[in-house]
């Protein structure tokens, strides 16, 4: 699980006013934090395919979110992409 520190370090990375915790870029960032806690917890545990549902429902989400702010915000994505070091 991802602690509550760790979330709202996630948000304050793509934030776009103090009040924004539900903008896709936001939401990206909390998914993000996630996807590699649980990607470490499976470099242990090898066999957790529950873990390893959960991680690729993730990355679905991410990906879908990520498709749709490119679509509608095209900066913002740029933005989101550089904060968080997706697409390399």
């Amino acid at each position: 699980m991802i602690t509550k520190d760790k979330k709202i370090a996630a948000i304050k990375s793509t934030q776009v006013h103090k009040d924004d915790v539900g903008s896709p870029a936001a939401q990206i960032a909390i998914l993000t934090a996630r996807i590699n806690e649980i990607t470490e917890h499976l470099k242990v545990h090898k066999h957790d395919f529950m873990a390893r549902r959960g991680l690729l429902q993730m990355v679905g989400r991410r990906k879908k979110l990520l498709r749709a702010l490119e679509k509608n915000d095209f900066t913002q994505y740029k933005k989101v992409i550089e904060t968080l070091g997706l697409r390399k």
